[in-house]
């Protein structure tokens, strides 16, 4: 662990996540804080912030809770595996092809949005065009 604890007022701003959903993540069990204050305030380190992060960039391509759980979990298990070195070939095979699996499925992800932002950038430009074309002519 990092060291540094955050409240979680500072992680959703640096996370730009409400704390609305911080708590929901943590009731489904995709991030648990670190620690608790002994006031009983959640306390969140730098990896909790990135595990926030990772499941903010799923959510817009479209990825499940129960997907994220399963990426999450797959990428914690190769993390403690590099830590501890105990899964066997075969285990760390497995796991590694899950994240290749979804890397693939934010790949295919990514090409749908660029195609529909190409599209919506496409009819902007044409109502820009159209206002263009029926505007008044500048007076000299």
């Amino acid at each position: 662990m990092d060291g540094k604890h955050m409240q979680i007022g500072e992680v959703a701003a640096r996370t730009e996540l409400s704390l609305r959903t911080i708590r929901h993540y943590e009731e489904t069990g995709l991030v648990v804080p670190s620690a608790r204050s002994r006031g009983g305030f959640r306390l969140y380190t730098e990896t909790d912030v990135a595990r926030l992060m990772v499941i903010r960039r799923m959510k817009p391509l479209g990825f499940t809770l129960d997907q994220m759980r399963d990426l999450l979990d797959a990428t914690d298990r190769l993390d403690a595996d590099d830590a501890t070195d105990r899964l066997d070939a075969d285990e760390r095979e497995a796991l590694l092809e899950r994240v290749r699996t979804y890397r693939q499925a934010a790949a295919e992800q990514v090409e749908k949005l660029r195609v529909q932002l190409s599209r919506a950038e496409d009819f902007a430009d044409t109502l820009s065009a159209r206002l263009n074309r029926n505007a008044p002519a500048a007076r000299v």
